[in-house]
This record gives structure tokens, C-alpha cells and sequence, in this order.
């Protein structure tokens, strides 16, 4: 074992859960043999506690560094904000300026809010919306966090979020009395849809992610903007994972359609702690007649590392540079899968995608790509979010690796037994409760 995977059952140990993110455990990508912690990163490389060198062609922060790690520009910019002081008793100016460019980027909004997680923001969004409507049910479509009002959706339906990205999450400490308060529906089935909010006449909001693993058929997203519209819903828009991928802000404005309020995280800051919540005046308003407040919301790293962010992204125009990027990954993908009479399902918009084999062993070819792969030197599953360090080189050298893999998988189609390959356990899928 190397010193990540020695210091990961210490972890398991003494942390609950063995790790903050569930998107990170070991268990969920190569259990027994990933590296599991990193000493220094750069570009879309990360090194691990060994110090061996690996290039990440996975998900690059969970999909929160898209300009890649250690960005010169907004490190910069961060330390010169640690050398002149992080939090005192007065506010940071740079909340002020970051919410009139967050405004300014979202013209039909009036008012902006912080967090430092995209869980809480969407709590947060979900605060205000009711505060302003005065009703509390709300109508979801996508994965937005862990709080108890999100994960109330499983106390009236046996795991109905497994639709919604995760499945299996518990809702053991989650009031018995938020069950029906969040009620699902299905993206694209908007009949659906209007069938939950005639049958609720206390709902007032409708939260749902502008698009996941496909985009909007038959008018959707203006189907839905309508009827909020028409029934005074408040519409959030949770763009805690697309904003910032297919467009220079919000996925909404690929489709033309706008929230009343809308939530933006992960790449805002390029790996630095800082979410917004973005809403129509009126509606922000709302916020002083209810309590939400916390202290570390007020530190100026988060803030400054989002306008440096912005302000790079907009040079580079990054946006356009991942979906050039993922777009290319797809259609590799695909040739691979093609050349070797191999079924993949794709999944994700271009920034954020992946693929899933067609076949009762996915989650062991899944886990043997990854322990194949992490040979040659590359943090790599069955998905890739790229960053602007990826180059046509490292990737021809990710694809050149990956059609071996691809070889082999066909022979384990073929009746070759993977099992006997694989060095480990399967890895998981979903949320399980760590031994």
C-alpha cells in the first residue's frame, strides 16, 4: 500500500464516511488500490503522498477547475488577499464588486447572496423562495445537496432521488415531517409536471437543474417557465454544476429561458469556496424577513477568487475551449466503443461527460479501467471533465491507453472472466454505509 492508501484507513477510522464528499471515496472509483489524497497540484496534473505524478482525466475537483489546478492568475489574486488579512470585523469590498458583476451577467436579476457550499446555497434559494411566496411544497427535478428539505423527497417514496442522480441516499435524521414538502418529477415530462402543481395548490416553487445527462425536448424549459409563470411559482434554476461549462454563466442562456432565482458554485471560483444565489429583486428582498446569516459567508477569499475567475475565464473564454474539448471526448468515445463492437450509453453535457458500458459488468469494467489506467499514469474512470490544461497531447496519449483497455473489455464480453483481473473490489455505485 502507498502512504494514500495507509493514511485512508486511518481516515475510516476516526472520520465517518472516511471523506467529506461522498464523490471522493475511494470505494466509489478504485477501493483498496486509489491514491486517495494529493501532496500538490497543477494544471491537470496531481500528485500523490508518494509523490508519483498522475494526470486527471476524471473530474478535475469534482468539476470545480476548469481554468485547472493551481491557476496562476486567481492564486495570485487569493494570496495577495491572505497577505493583507482574510476576515476582520469589516466586510470584504470584494462581495460588492462580484455581486454587480454576477448582476450585470444576469440582467432580469436584482439581488445576490453568498455561501461557501453548493448544499447550503440551495437551501439557501429554497429560504427565500418561500419566504416570498408564503408556501412551502416544492416541485424538484435534478440533485441539489444533502439538507433535509432535498432529501425529504425519499421519506414519501422509497429512494425516488435514484432518478435524480444518486441513488440509495438515506434519510435517517431527516424530519418525519418534511415527507410530501419536496415532491419529484421527471426532466422532459412536463404533463408530469403540471399534474404535481394542480394537485398542490401550496406549492410555490418549482427548483430544478436546466439539464443533467440530456438536454430539453418539446419546448421543456419554456413549457415549465410558462406554467411558473402563470401559477406565481417561483422557478430556480440550479446551475451549482452546469454554469460556466457550455456558456459564460448560466446553461439557461443556451436555451434562452430565465429563472426567477438561480444558484451558481464549483467553477465560480476554480476550486476556491465560493457560491451565489441570484434572483429577481422582489424576490431577494425576501431574505430580510428571514434569518440567514453565518460568518465565514463574509471572508474575502471566496469572492476574490471568483472575480479573478471570471475575469480569466472571460480572456480565455474557457467555456468554449471544455465543450470543444468534451464534444471531441464523446466522439472518441464512441469510435473506441465502435471499433470493438462494444455498447455505451453517453451521458452529459459536453464539459461534463461520460459513458456507461451496456452490459451486466459495467461497475467491473468501470473499476478496471480505472486500476488499468492508474498504471499508466492517469486518474481515469468512465468520465472526464476537462479543464483548459488538456491538450490535444495528453489526451491522444488518454486514448491511445484507453483503446488496450477497450481490447480487453471486448474479451471480457466475450466470456474472458474480468474478475480475475481485477485487483480489488468492484467499485460502488450510489451511497452505502462504509464498514
Amino acid at each position: 500500500m502507498g502512504k494514500g492508501q495507509e493514511l485512508y484507513k486511518k481516515a475510516k477510522e476516526i472520520i465517518p464516511g472516511g471523506t467529506m464528499l461522498l464523490s471522493k471515496r475511494p470505494e466509489q472509483l478504485l477501493p483498496d488500490n486509489w491514491p486517495s489524497y494529493y501532496s500538490k497540484s497543477k494544471g491537470c496534473c496531481v500528485w500523490d503522498l508518494d509523490g508519483k505524478e498522475y494526470i486527471d482525466c476524471s473530474m478535475m475537483g469534482i468539476g470545480t477547475n476548469t481554468l485547472g489546478y493551481a491557476n496562476e492568475v486567481v492564486d495570485e489574486a487569493v494570496m495577495q488577499i491572505i497577505r493583507e488579512g482574510n476576515l476582520t470585523t469589516l466586510n470584504c469590498p470584494e462581495e460588492v464588486y462580484l455581486a454587480e458583476k454576477l448582476l450585470q451577467m444576469n440582467s432580469w436579476a436584482g439581488g445576490v447572496r453568498y455561501t461557501r457550499g453548493g448544499g447550503e446555497a440551495n437551501s439557501v434559494c429554497i429560504r427565500i423562495a418561500r419566504a416570498f411566496t408564503g408556501k412551502d411544497k416544492v416541485a424538484i427535478c435534478g440533485y441539489h445537496g444533502w439538507h433535509d428539505w432535498y432529501v425529504s423527497v425519499n421519506l414519501s417514496e422509497n429512494d425516488a432521488l435514484s432518478g435524480h442522480l444518486l441513488p440509495g441516499i438515506p434519510t435517517n435524521g431527516v424530519p418525519k415531517g418534511l415527507r410530501g414538502s419536496s415532491i419529484p418529477f421527471h426532466y422532459n415530462n412536463y404533463e408530469e409536471l403540471l399534474e404535481i402543481v394542480d394537485n398542490n395548490p401550496d406549492l410555490g416553487i418549482i427548483k430544478m437543474e436546466v439539464c443533467r445527462n440530456f438536454g430539453p425536448e418539446n419546448n421543456f424549459l419554456q413549457k415549465v417557465r410558462n406554467l411558473a409563470t402563470e401559477r406565481g411559482i417561483v422557478l430556480i434554476f440550479d446551475e451549482c454544476t452546469s454554469g460556466f461549462r457550455e456558456t459564460f454563466g448560466g446553461l439557461y442562456l443556451k436555451y434562452g429561458v430565465e429563472p426567477d432565482m438561480a444558484v451558481f458554485s464549483k467553477t465560480m471560483g476554480n476550486g476556491y469556496a465560493i457560491c451565489a444565489v441570484v434572483g429577481r429583486k422582489d424576490i431577494m428582498e425576501a431574505a430580510q424577513g428571514s434569518w440567514i446569516s453565518s460568518t465565514f459567508w463574509t471572508e474575502r477569499i471566496g469572492p476574490t477568487a471568483a472575480l479573478a475567475a471570471l475575469a480569466e475565464m472571460e480572456r480565455t473564454k474557457s467555456w468554449e475551449i471544455i465543450t470543444e474539448i468534451g464534444l471531441n471526448n464523446k466522439k472518441r468515445w464512441q469510435l473506441l466503443a465502435d471499433k470493438y463492437g462494444l455498447e455505451i450509453e453517453q451521458w452529459g453535457i459536453p464539459a461534463l461527460a461520460g459513458y456507461t458500458f451496456k452490459s451486466k459488468n459495467h461497475l467491473a469494467y468501470k473499476t478496471y479501467i480505472t486500476q488499468e489506467m492508474l498504471k499508466k499514469g492517469f486518474l481515469a474512470g468512465n468520465s472526464l471533465y476537462p479543464c483548459i490544461a488538456h491538450t490535444p497531447e495528453i489526451l491522444d496519449n488518454y486514448f491511445y491507453e484507453l483503446d488496450g483497455i477497450f481490447a480487453q473489455i471486448r474479451d471480457f464480453e466475450d466470456g474472458k472472466d474480468v474478475m480475475k483481473v481485477l485487483e480489488g473490489p468492484i467499485c460502488q455505485s450510489g451511497f452505502k454505509r462504509l464498514n
